[in-house]
C-alpha cells in the first residue's frame, strides 16, 4: 500500500504525460530528519511512538503546489506526538441547558433587514458581530454538528441560497456568495449550536477565492489546459481521488488541514449537498473526525450591476468547490494552528493515502 513517502517514487513511475502534468502543479521534496535519544528517555520514546527508530530515522515529505503556492509537510509520526487533554470532551461539543442562544433564535438573535428565511430544518439570522457588509448565521434545529442527514443538508443549501437571494436584492453590490461551516467550537466555532456563516461581498470575491481564480487562469493561459481538471486527474493519477455522490474530488496533496478533501460541483444544488453529506458522514464514521470546517467556494452568484458590466470577471472553467478539513479531537488542549501553519507550510500528521483508504472502506 502506498503512503505519503512513498511519493516520489509513484511519481517517477507515472507515464511521462501524466508524470509531466503532476510535476507541472506539484512539487515534492522528501527529505531525511534525524536525532540522537538520550538514554533516560528511551524508554518513554518507545512507550509513546513505537520504536526508537521511528524517531531516530525520520522522512519528511514537503509538497508545494506551484501554481497556487499552498502547501503542507507531511510526517505521519508527529500523530503520536503528547498533547494535552481537556478533563471533559463533551463540553465542547454541546452547551449547558438554558445557555444556548441559538435554541430560541426568534427571541435570542438579530435579525437581517430584510427579514429571516426560514426551511424545515433551519432559520437564518443575522450575525451580531458582522464580519461582510451583508452576512448571516444559518442556525440549524439540530444542535450537535456531528448529527445531519443529506434532508438536513439539501434544506441549510436552499435556504442559504435564498438568503443570498434576498441580500443581493437589499444590497445589489452585493453577488459574491461564500458558505462557511465551523463544526463544533474546535472547527472555529464561537458557540457551540451547530450553524453555518454566510457572506455576500462586493467588488471582487474573497481573496483566497480570487487567488485560486487568478492562478487558474494563469495556468491555464501557460498550459492551454483547464487547472481544476488537471488537478484532479494529477490526485487520481496518485490513487487519492474520491467520488461522494455523483461528484468527483480527492485528498489534496498540498493540504491546508489534515483530511483536507475537495469536491467539485456545478452548483450549491441537492447533488452538491448530498456529496457533501458522503463525504463527511465518512470522515466521522471512519476516519474519526469529530471537529470539522467546511467551505463552499463558487463564481459570483449574481451578475454585476450594468454600470459595472465593462469589467466583467472571467470566471470560466471554475467550478463550485467544497472543501472540507479536520481540526483534531475535541478533548485536545493545544491548537492545531502553529506559527510554521500561518506564516510558511502547513503541517500535516495524517498520511492522505491512509485517509483515502479509511474514508473509502478500506478499498
Amino acid at each position: 500500500m502506498p503512503t505519503i513517502v512513498d511519493l516520489p517514487e509513484q511519481i517517477a513511475a507515472l507515464p511521462t504525460p501524466q508524470r509531466v502534468r503532476f510535476e507541472r502543479i506539484f512539487r515534492v521534496d522528501r527529505v531525511a530528519a534525524a536525532c540522537r535519544i538520550p538514554g533516560p528517555m528511551r524508554p518513554w520514546v518507545e512507550r509513546q511512538f513505537g520504536s526508537l527508530r521511528a524517531v531516530e530515522e525520520q522522512r519528511v515529505v514537503r509538497v508545494t503546489n506551484q501554481v497556487t503556492f499552498d502547501g503542507a509537510l507531511f510526517n505521519p509520526l508527529r500523530r503520536w506526538r503528547p498533547l494535552a487533554l481537556r478533563n471533559s470532551p463533551s463540553s465542547t461539543l454541546f452547551v449547558p441547558p438554558g445557555e444556548d442562544l441559538f435554541a430560541d433564535p426568534l427571541r435570542m438573535t438579530t435579525e437581517d433587514l430584510f427579514g429571516r428565511v426560514r426551511g424545515r430544518h433551519c432559520v437564518t439570522a443575522s450575525n451580531v458581530a458582522c464580519w461582510e457588509g451583508q452576512c448571516a448565521v444559518l442556525i440549524f434545529d439540530e444542535p450537535n454538528p456531528l448529527a445531519f442527514t443529506r434532508d438536513h443538508l439539501r434544506d441549510y443549501f436552499r435556504v442559504s441560497l435564498e438568503w443570498a437571494r434576498r441580500a443581493h436584492h437589499h444590497d445589489p453590490q452585493a453577488r459574491y456568495l461564500l458558505w462557511l461551516w465551523n463544526g463544533g467550537p474546535r472547527g472555529g466555532a464561537s458557540i457551540a449550536h451547530a450553524h453555518a456563516q454566510m457572506g455576500l461581498g462586493r467588488g471582487m470575491h474573497y481573496a483566497k477565492v480570487e487567488r485560486l481564480r487568478r492562478a487558474a487562469l494563469a495556468y491555464r493561459a501557460q498550459h492551454s489546459s483547464n487547472y481544476f481538471d488537471d488537478l484532479l486527474a494529477a490526485h487520481q493519477d496518485v490513487g487519492l481521488d474520491i467520488q461522494a455522490g455523483r461528484l468527483r474530488g480527492f485528498f489534496y496533496l498540498a493540504a491546508n488541514r489534515p483530511k483536507d478533501a475537495w469536491l467539485y460541483g456545478q452548483a450549491m444544488d441537492d447533488a452538491l449537498a448530498d456529496a457533501l453529506h458522503d463525504l463527511l458522514r465518512a470522515l466521522i464514521e471512519r476516519t474519526g473526525t469529530r471537529a470539522f470546517d467546511v467551505g463552499v467556494l463558487m463564481p459570483p452568484l449574481f451578475p454585476p450591476p450594468r454600470a459595472n458590466e465593462g469589467e466583467a470577471e472571467d470566471w470560466s472553467g471554475f467550478p463550485v468547490i467544497v472543501r472540507v478539513g479536520d481540526r483534531g479531537a475535541p478533548d485536545v488542549l493545544s491548537s492545531d494552528i502553529g506559527a510554521i501553519d500561518l506564516y510558511a507550510h502547513n503541517t500535516i500528521s495524517t498520511d492522505p493515502f491512509e485517509v483515502r483508504r479509511a474514508w473509502a472502506g478500506g478499498d
